[in-house]
């Protein structure tokens, strides 16, 4: 681990804040038969897997795993695509998800292809809101706000040694 890291999160609260935040969008969905489950492609993707892992586990709906993928730096001047065909997300209720929300400008942009086609609801979901928004963006399910400066760096870590650090 670099020492200029501070934990914010261990491996069992990033556990622990995934399973809730699998809960609330099950809360708001209980009558759905299917959902869409789409992530920015990165470390979005994999949160949105572990995601869509806990809402079938604790629901017992079907989750449709999509990936969103962009230019996360230039989001205008590429194009956003979706790992899918466009009638699996048609007429469904849709949770975009990315690990840190900062402005909003990458989940803004993510939403471009289902703005093009029906569908019934979108959702937004985020490990970390650091709330300097510049985008109307605002998470329905947050696992953790956390106040920083706009110079402060948020790293998530999912998988086997997964971790929030403030750099």
């Amino acid at each position: 681990m670099v020492a200029d890291k501070n934990l914010i999160l261990d491996a069992g609260q990033v556990k622990q804040k995934i399973r809730r935040m699998a809960f609330e969008i099950y809360e708001n969905n209980f009558k759905e038969k299917s959902l869409v489950i789409a992530g920015i492609d990165g470390q979005g993707y994999v949160l949105a897997k572990l995601l869509a892992k806990e809402v079938e586990a604790v629901a017992g709906i079907e989750v449709v795993l999509v990936k969103v993928s962009l230019d996360k730096f230039a989001p205008q001047q590429g194009e956003v695509t979706l790992d899918c065909d466009m009638k699996a997300v048609k007429k469904k209720c849709i949770v975009m998800v990315d690990d840190v929300l900062n402005t909003g400008r990458t989940l803004a942009y993510g939403l471009k292809p289902f703005l093009d086609t029906e569908v019934k609801k979108i959702e937004t979901a985020v490990l970390v809101n650091r709330s300097h928004t510049l985008f109307p963006i605002y998470p329905q399910y947050t696992g953790y706000e956390l106040s920083t400066t706009i110079k402060d760096h948020v790293v998530v870590e999912l998988g086997k040694d997964a971790a929030v650090y403030l750099k």
